[in-house]
């Protein structure tokens, strides 16, 4: 644990990327996610957040590229004890550094994915998971891409109101159509990949196991963990969470929102359920939060829900941590 020292901001005072921050206000200092130091040296380091503020992929509302900043905020609000209901604190198995944002030029869109390919490809070759804050939705597909590049085709454990796999002859910058994209080009294995929380129709989803809103109801938070570590295995991993998955009374803060969705508890609950279990725990080598736009949150419960799920995130790499080091 680290003490919060009066008039020192962790997130620029930190000598080490480990620890929970006790005892600086919620209100005060930078807003780095979970009080983690900014930093660009990734030596040692074990996860580094990065921001991506585009929303330019949109089909319907933008403004999610405020969302890594409100993400952020939201977080400084749950940094000050260890994650609940956790028996170990993530921030002591893990070195976490916020790597601040990955700046491109919006107007000139197609130089955006070979730069932050590029630019994520750095991070992900020096040994370092990447944890996103979108941004729209179109953001995995740059960060999938250098991943895939060093580790093959991953699977896919994707929280969603919408498939994200409609097809198209013309690759755009959408964020209704990349996973499509990734499937084709081989970034993505889609048998051995899984879709949760689904309710919008898309009568060509490829091959995804789709475990859509109604069978979350259904069938409940355990089941469906079970079967997301069924079909995933223990093959490398990208888990990536549309906050639209959620039912807009939980987060109003979104470009596309959807009726009908999973509760909070319940996408944490399946979320704490892809930690080690079994011979072949989920190995999650990319994480990411998007589509939280805060211009049409209330009470900001849309991005402390984007921000406790990305804490969780991390709680799910430190258990699989926690069990190489046993």
């Amino acid at each position: 644990m680290s003490e919060g020292k009066l008039g020192w901001d962790n997130a620029f005072t930190a000598r080490s990327p480990f620890g929970t921050v006790k005892g600086s206000p919620s209100y005060a200092g930078a807003l780095s996610f979970m009080r983690r130091p900014y930093s660009r040296d990734l030596q040692g380091v074990d996860v580094a957040v990065v921001g991506i503020p585009l929303d330019t992929a949109t089909t319907h509302r933008p403004g999610a590229r405020f969302g890594p900043r409100a993400i952020r905020a939201a977080s400084t609000g749950i940094a000050w004890e260890r994650p609940w209901p956790w028996d170990f604190d993530p921030f002591d198995r893990l070195a976490v550094i916020d790597y601040g944002d990955c700046e491109f030029d919006p107007g000139k869109p197609e130089t955006i994915v070979p730069f932050v390919t590029g630019y994520f490809a750095s991070i992900v070759n020096a040994g370092v998971v990447p944890l996103t804050l979108g941004g729209d939705h179109f953001v995995s597909y740059p960060v999938i891409k250098a991943l895939a590049a060093l580790h093959g085709p991953l699977s896919l454990i994707h929280f969603d109101a919408h498939s994200d796999t409609w097809g198209e002859e013309q690759q755009r910058l959408d964020h209704g159509t990349m996973f499509y994209h990734a499937v084709k080009q081989g970034l993505v294995d889609d048998a051995r990949s899984v879709q949760i929380g689904l309710r919008t129709t898309n009568d060509e989803p490829l091959g995804f196991n789709i475990l859509d809103a109604r069978r979350v109801q259904r069938d409940g938070p355990e089941a469906i963990a079970a079967e997301a570590r069924r079909i995933v295995g223990g093959r490398k991993a990208y888990l990536t969470f549309d906050i639209d998955c959620l039912d807009p009374s939980c987060a109003p803060g979104t470009g596309t929102p959807v009726c009908g969705g999973l509760t909070t508890y319940q996408a944490l609950e399946i979320v704490r359920g892809l930690a080690p279990q079994g011979a072949a725990p989920v190995d999650l080598v990319g994480m990411d939060v998007v589509e939280v736009a805060p211009a049409y949150d209330v009470g900001e419960i849309t991005a402390l829900a984007g921000a406790t799920l990305a804490a969780e995130f991390l709680c799910v790499l430190a258990a699989r941590r926690g069990l190489r080091a046993g």
